[in-house]
């Protein structure tokens, strides 16, 4: 059966790219971009966790969270803090200028969900978000399957 799923996902992905970054920047939010606000999403429901942690849960590889991390830390919107009990493990925190943000982030995530569901049946939005928690579970388990020694080793 052929299907057009991969492709859609990468299309809703590219245009709500660019709206989110409009919907921040009409919101007056210069302080960080749409893939920076991901991360602080993450931070904002369990500050102060490892990076490992942290590229889980953002469904990103840590070398592009590690850069991403610097550049936040130059904006003075995170700070890494050693782990208490292992000096070698970073924490990732959040300064007040970030927990500042989170506000009028949510708005901007609000204006998405109302432009991303528009005429939807709630039924139809629960049916939908379920297919895909489906499909990124069946992904993570591919990835799992799929991963060799080298992936172990960035992971760390």
């Amino acid at each position: 059966m052929e299907t057009r799923t991969g492709f859609l996902i990468s299309q809703i992905k590219q245009v709500q790219g660019r709206i989110f970054q409009r919907l921040l920047q009409a919101s007056g939010v210069a302080e960080f971009n749409g893939p920076q606000g991901h991360i602080l999403y993450v931070l904002w429901q369990t500050e102060g966790i490892p990076i490992v942690e942290l590229a889980r849960k953002t469904g990103l590889a840590k070398t592009t969270l590690t850069a991403m991390l610097a550049r936040m830390e130059q904006a003075g919107l995170i700070r890494r803090t050693a782990a208490p009990g292992d000096r070698r493990q970073s924490l990732i925190q959040l300064t007040p200028r970030a927990r500042g943000l989170q506000q009028r982030y949510e708005q901007v995530s609000q204006q998405m969900n109302e432009l991303y569901f528009a005429g939807f049946s709630p039924q139809e939005i629960r049916a939908l978000e379920q297919a895909l928690d489906r499909v990124v579970r069946n992904l993570e388990q591919a990835e799992q399957a799929l991963k060799t020694p080298k992936d172990e080793e960035r992971m760390e």
